[in-house]
């Protein structure tokens, strides 16, 4: 065979490989499937997902709570309610600790003998003053000395309960110092998505994981390592432990409320509005929570689930998230606008007063602004995805 065949030959077997390939590739690499939110038969709810490029990770990758591979295992008792438990949740956060303490040492015995002296008293006069006790009724119409203690006596323990919740309230509404964790939860319907302003704008989205016998093809179904039934996510808040966290919320559509008891955390996400709180978690571990503010037919639906890691294991995934991690101990620099800033009543005042001042403009040809929904970057209507 000559040089021109053994070229002929050699383009040709490659030219036939390269068809194989290809076609292995193709098999190799089907389309993801996105995991999607519980709904009703006829209506689909789902979040837009995250991670659909990203290959599952390892329990012990630093790309936890990411795609069907979380790092914690929910623990019973533990960040979540438990059957046959009276009383609050074990509390990881300063504040829930002395909330808890308020609760057990100040509010529970206060309630508990006011309402045995009531009771008492009610027990005592309907023994002492019934009829056949007192044939002749009391004609007695006040008695100073008991007018005195009755109105004394409830100042005295408002008092009491006053001091403290204060100093509660002062420290659930104290601003985050430099160097904290800024996490911005906005309540969709029915979902909640994550933004991490100071890393990078790392985005996450999270539903609630469907049961085996309700979730569909190419579905990760729950299981016991993810959570408790109605509780359990696709995608975790992972947040550091003793790091301060600066919590933002906000909503695309209704009110939503944002709420971990193992935190002593509830905050209301309003459309058109940003809340703010901080809270330092202090025990590493798997904490669930739900929407906490009736917000239409599939409120039971939009659960929360928070991993608390060490600082080095959420540096890890962040970095896994594609995300950077901020200057240590500097102060926020990324702002953080108002829903819906951009046309604001105080925006529009604003453009009316220039025009006012310039005078009017005849047959001005403008074109109106798109709208955005300012506290997410998100279209204004995006909170019911699919449907």
């Amino acid at each position: 065979m000559g040089t021109s065949g053994l070229k002929r030959t050699a383009i040709a077997a490659g030219l036939s490989l390269a068809a194989m390939g290809l076609g292995a590739g193709a098999i190799a690499a089907p389309t993801p499937t996105p995991q999607q939110a519980a709904a009703p038969a006829g209506v689909s709810n789902t979040a837009p997902t995250t991670a659909a490029a990203t290959p599952p990770a390892a329990p012990s990758s630093p790309m936890l709570a990411i795609d069907g591979a979380p790092g914690a295992v929910a623990q019973p008792g533990i960040g979540q309610p438990s059957n046959g438990v009276f009383g609050l949740q074990p509390q990881v956060t300063r504040n829930g600790e002395f909330a808890h303490w308020m609760h057990n040492a100040i509010l529970f015995p206060v309630i508990t003998i006011i309402s045995l002296f009531v009771l008492a008293l009610l027990i005592w006069v309907v023994i002492r003053y019934r009829a056949q006790a007192n044939p002749i009724p009391s004609k007695t119409s006040h008695n100073t000395t008991i007018e005195v203690i009755w109105t004394l006596l409830p100042v005295a323990i408002l008092v009491l309960i006053a001091l403290p919740s204060i100093g509660l309230l002062q420290a659930q509404f104290k601003p985050a110092p430099a160097g904290a964790v800024t996490l911005k939860a906005i309540g969709n319907q029915w979902y909640w998505s994550y933004q991490y302003p100071d890393h990078g704008g790392i985005e996450i989205t999270a539903n609630m994981l469907k049961e085996k016998n309700q979730a569909g093809a190419g579905e990760r179904a729950r299981t016991d390592r993810d959570g408790p039934r109605l509780l359990a996510t696709d995608n975790r808040v992972v947040l550091p432990v003793g790091v301060p966290i600066r919590l933002i919320t906000t909503a695309n559509d209704v009110i939503h409320s944002w709420a971990v008891p193992a935190f002593w955390i509830k905050l209301d996400a309003v459309p058109g509005r940003l809340n703010e709180t901080s809270f330092t978690i202090e025990k590493p571990g798997l904490y669930f929570g739900q929407c906490s503010e009736l917000c239409g037919a599939r409120h039971a639906y939009m659960p929360i689930a928070v991993e608390a890691v060490t600082p080095a294991q959420f540096a890890a995934w962040i970095r896994a998230k594609g995300g950077t991690m901020p200057t240590p101990g500097a102060a926020s620099d990324k702002v953080i606008p108002q829903p819906g800033a951009d046309g604001s009543a105080a925006k529009a005042e604003e453009g009316a007063a220039m025009a006012n001042a310039a005078g009017p403009v005849e047959n001005a040809a403008t074109a109106a602004p798109a709208t955005t929904q300012g506290a997410s970057g998100n279209p204004s209507a995006a909170g019911n995805a699919g449907q």
